[in-house]
């Protein structure tokens, strides 16, 4: 017979506020094969451990009901307490009395007790049948991978690096460096985005235990943690990077001009072209869907001899590298070449995008003068399109009026509710120094209002009022082109409480971040979800910030969320630290709470295999015409989807078995 013991908590006045937790107490004495029940004001605390490892030490109870919060975060607890004390820690259950019954049942007393009796009723019913259980553990690939080379990614590669552990650093760009090279100064320092990126981006790229793998992007992942295989798309540069020294000379000669997305669109570049001049690797690609076939010289055709020359007839770019890396006489493969890769962990950072402007119509997203602040910042970089002067795009002349928009697309039903975090300040950033360097500058703020919570940040903004910048509260409804190339700017003023129109020369929106267009099937690779505001979802947002659901894959950066650097920084270390762990420990746990086929139950119908989450069920052949399913345990991940599908019950879910589930239902309606 078991004996269970019955452990009450009041979680200060979360439960105890609303539930009469004696009663309880008293009701579950009553329950069969309970030898105990008891109450304390912090379960969880070591006074309330100590009550439950007493009793397992005295031989008092076998079988362990704690009803208190949620077990996602407090299961774990008070299993260390069997476990400690030589009790197999799955005779174990626990009764949710917060989340499930107090805090949604604030108003109602009696009937938040009656159901909290209810709650543990149906916990005591289950643990009675209770049967031990044993971890499993499977060996960890000492390597990991990070996807995305921006500072998130290049932060999280160097510390992992830095740790002794084989790291692959992809980036589908052919450089690394992310948003953050795009940059001209970072607030609240202004100091040089490119002074203090570039020297990270070379450790990089150079560090011996860190694979780069740039203009490469995931194609496949399976496996689970500790044991991932990732394949990996590496697309044809139609430049052999060994020999190509990045002298630029073939981008100097390509005739092509197409809009560079390093610019933000605000410049062209050839079809062949470098990043940008502080690119690692700093490497030529051929952009292909844009390139000319020059001189009739197409990928992978044989060269021709000139009748006139005598020698060989080649493209601009071919004729211009002095290092011969570029031979367009071989076979172009658009599919790239595939690389298989094996990790024990997964950190992805793979950055975000800014919206683009020709989504708000009102705002005049036509006129060349209106720009996103991204391609602000790259308009005053010296190693923008104009040098770093301050030219406005239609006629490259010196703006005497600019106007700031803040909120274009943040905090907005029509497009995202959310908070884009960092455009307050990078809008202030912007202004400040433009000011310092244009006094006579006229410039207006439009903003729904000022948010700068971080470190030294308000006085930032303060300093930027100082300088005499005009900061007006309240949003803009529209822009009318006039003639001229001058833009007028209608808002409100919420401190006149009256409409205002100001005559710009120059207008700077600052776009929401959001994650690029083809993230869903991208997340759809790695198993991971997205939340309500398109990020990737973490596991926990106060306890678990860098894990996700699919245990050994870890998020970083603006994936998760909009951040600035020195946050985007933070959590790419604490995404390595966390990704650290099963690297270091050599092994992993796998959850003994997972499915099982009785092999001589199942039909073969294969039901089961395309419902399964995680990818663990397979349908095996045991003789040509009688398949059976067969479950990977390190895949499954107890989600019981299976088991409720299959038509012959030939699945059974340990821990969730069929004479639990039916105790615990009998129990509730009782």
């Amino acid at each position: 017979m078991a004996k269970v013991g019955v452990y009450v908590c009041h979680c200060g006045s979360n439960i105890g506020g609303v539930v009469d937790v004696e009663a309880v107490c008293k009701h579950a004495e009553t329950l069969p094969d309970v030898v105990v029940s008891r109450q304390n004001l912090f379960m969880c605390s070591d006074p309330g451990q100590e009550i439950i490892r007493q009793d397992i030490i005295g031989g008092v109870v076998d079988k362990v009901v704690v009803a208190a919060c949620t077990p996602r975060t407090h299961e774990p607890i008070f299993r260390k307490v069997l476990e400690g004390e030589g009790l197999n820690k799955y005779l174990f259950e626990m009764a949710n009395i917060r989340d499930q019954d107090s805090w949604v049942h604030a108003n109602d007393k009696e009937g938040a007790t009656a159901k909290a009796k209810q709650i543990v009723a149906s916990a005591v019913a289950k643990a009675r049948n209770l049967l031990p259980l044993e971890d499993k553990y499977v060996d960890v690939t000492k390597a990991a991978l990070v996807i995305g080379g921006g500072v998130a990614g290049i932060f999280s590669a160097l510390d992992l690096a830095n740790m002794g552990n084989k790291v692959y650093l992809i980036e589908k760009e052919p450089s690394i460096g992310g948003v953050m090279a795009q940059l001209d100064k970072t607030f609240p320092t202004n100091d040089c985005s490119a002074c203090i990126l570039t020297p990270v981006m070379v450790d990089a790229g150079t560090h011996p235990n860190i694979e780069l793998l740039t203009y490469s992007e995931i194609d496949a992942v399976e496996g689970y943690i500790g044991n991932f295989d990732v394949k990996i798309r590496r697309k044809q540069a139609y430049v052999d990077w060994e020999k190509c020294t990045g002298c630029g000379a073939c981008a100097d000669a390509c005739p092509v001009r197409t809009p560079n997305e390093f610019n933000a669109g605000l410049d062209n570049r050839g079809a062949a072209f470098i990043h940008f001049p502080q690119a690692v690797p700093k490497k030529a690609v051929i952009d292909m869907p844009n390139c000319i076939n020059c001189g009739g010289r197409t990928i992978g055709s044989e060269q021709k001899i000139s009748k006139k020359t005598g020698k060989p007839i080649l493209a601009p770019c071919e004729r211009a590298c002095p290092a011969g890396a570029i031979d367009r006489s071989k076979v172009a493969d658009p599919n790239g070449e595939i690389i298989d890769v094996k990790v024990g962990a997964i950190i992805v950072a793979t950055g975000y995008k800014v919206m683009d402007k020709d989504k708000f119509k009102n705002l005049a997203p036509d006129s060349p003068n209106v720009l996103t602040a991204l391609q602000l910042e790259r308009l005053i970089s010296a190693t923008g399109p104009t040098g770093g002067q301050f030219l406005r795009p239609s006629d490259m002349k010196k703006p005497h009026t600019v106007s700031f928009l803040s909120c274009i697309g943040s905090r907005d039903e029509r497009h995202h509710t959310y908070c884009s975090r960092v455009c307050c300040m990078y809008m202030i950033k912007q202004a400040k120094l433009l000011k310092e360097k244009y006094p006579d500058l006229e410039i207006y703020m439009h903003f729904m209002d000022v948010r700068t919570p971080g470190k030294d940040f308000d006085e930032y903004y303060t300093g930027a009022i100082d300088m005499g910048i005009n900061i007006i509260r309240g949003r803009v409804g529209g822009i009318d082109m006039l003639p001229g190339d001058k833009l007028r700017v209608m808002g409100f003023d919420a401190d006149l409480a009256s409409n205002i129109e100001i005559d710009a020369d120059l207008v700077v929106m600052a776009t929401a971040i959001e994650l690029q267009d083809d993230i869903k099937p991208f997340a759809q690779k790695l198993s991971l979800t997205l939340d309500g505001s398109g990020f990737f979802k973490e596991l926990h947002p106060k306890l678990k910030p860098v894990e996700t659901p699919v245990e050994g894959i870890f998020l970083a950066g603006c994936c998760q969320g909009p951040k600035d650097i020195p946050d985007t920084v933070a959590q790419a270390k604490g995404a390595a630290a966390a990704a650290a762990v099963p690297l270091a420990q050599g092994r992993v746990k796998v959850n003994p709470t997972i499915s099982e086929i009785d092999r001589e139950k199942c039909s073969g119908c294969g039901i089961c295999e395309p419902l399964c989450p995680y990818g663990a069920i397979s349908m095996i052949a045991t003789d040509a015409a009688h398949p059976r399913a067969r479950i990977e345990m390190t895949q499954c991940k107890g989600c019981g989807v299976c088991t409720t599908a299959c038509p012959s019950t030939a699945i059974m879910l340990h821990g969730y078995t069929e004479n639990q589930i039916m105790a615990q239902i009998f129990a509730l309606t009782a």
